[in-house]
């Protein structure tokens, strides 16, 4: 946090001709003594800072001095700024206000301007960004959380250390090791509600294979033959690629994939409607047709 605030008093100096301690102060929501100290320490670092007291005072940067913008090109700060403001739209800016204003105050282009914009909130941005501070902090203090889960089975609720938050397949998830389940499990951040942070832990050793999250997705333990309508081929190829159906003799798709958990499966298959023919497993085939007769009773 001392290292993002002194960057950003930088780039006010930078960009100013003149500024004071106590409009830096407020600026950065700290006390005075807390700039004098920020100054103090730019001093030593080698920055000319002059201050002068009095009428028409005031904070600068030694008349000739230039802080070099070319320390970073322009791709560079670019690509910066991009993942700064995108963690900004989920994290809290005041974090780091100082250091977003300083890659702003080095780019070349207008701020209007940007190639690549990132958006990492949810639909529940306030509730979300509430969470990742809260197992921020907790991951950094080595505390326990407890909360509850819901999922497919109903919900319970859950106390883990906390470890990893993961960004994944458009989705915020945290990695943690659940004392009721005596495993690592990854947790969907928009599943778990009600966090309380807890009393402490000693970390424990993260296995490899945990910290590789995309075994959480990818593990084939229900695999899925279906044949789609050609009207759904965006679809498939917006989940899986170009490459993840043939086509058949009578123009239907022929797809064929493993998941990890039957209810995703279920999930997915049951989101086309009429426009998928389950070819196997068979219990997803049976599943469907108690789903098919449950919906006439209710519609018929």
């Amino acid at each position: 946090m001392k290292t993002d605030r002194l960057m950003g008093i930088l780039a006010i100096l930078s960009r100013q001709k003149k500024t004071t301690a106590p409009a830096l102060a407020e600026r950065f929501e700290v006390s005075r003594r807390t700039i004098l100290r920020d100054l103090d320490a730019l001093c030593r670092a080698g920055i000319p800072i002059v201050t002068v007291q009095g009428y028409d005072g005031g904070i600068s940067l030694a008349e000739g001095y230039r802080l070099d913008g070319a320390l970073l090109s322009e791709r560079e700060t670019e690509a910066l700024l991009t993942g700064l403001k995108g963690l900004c739209s989920v994290l809290d800016i005041a974090e780091f206000g100082g250091l977003l204003e300083w890659l702003s105050g080095q780019g070349r282009r207008a701020a209007g301007d940007e190639i690549i914009q990132i958006d990492l909130a949810s639909f529940y941005q306030e509730p979300l960004a509430q969470k990742l501070g809260l197992f921020r902090q907790a991951i950094r203090q080595r505390r326990l959380v407890s909360f509850c889960y819901y999922y497919s089975k109903g919900e319970s609720q859950r106390t883990i250390e906390p470890y990893r938050l993961v960004f994944q397949w458009s989705s915020w998830y945290v990695l943690g090791y659940c004392l009721d389940r005596q495993a690592f499990r990854l947790f969907h951040l928009n599943r778990l509600w009600t966090p309380e942070t807890g009393g402490g832990f000693v970390p424990r050793e993260i296995p490899s294979q945990e910290l590789s999250y995309q075994h959480y997705f990818e593990q084939e333990g229900f695999r899925l033959r279906a044949v789609f309508e050609p009207s759904e081929k965006y679809r498939l190829i917006e989940a899986y690629g170009p490459d993840c159906y043939m086509a058949a003799a009578d123009g239907r798709l022929l797809f064929e994939r493993g998941f990890a958990g039957y209810e995703n499966m279920r999930e997915w298959v049951l989101s086309f409607g009429s426009r998928v023919e389950v070819l196997a497993p068979g219990q997803l085939r049976d599943d469907l047709r108690r789903q098919a007769e449950a919906l006439l009773r209710m519609y018929g």
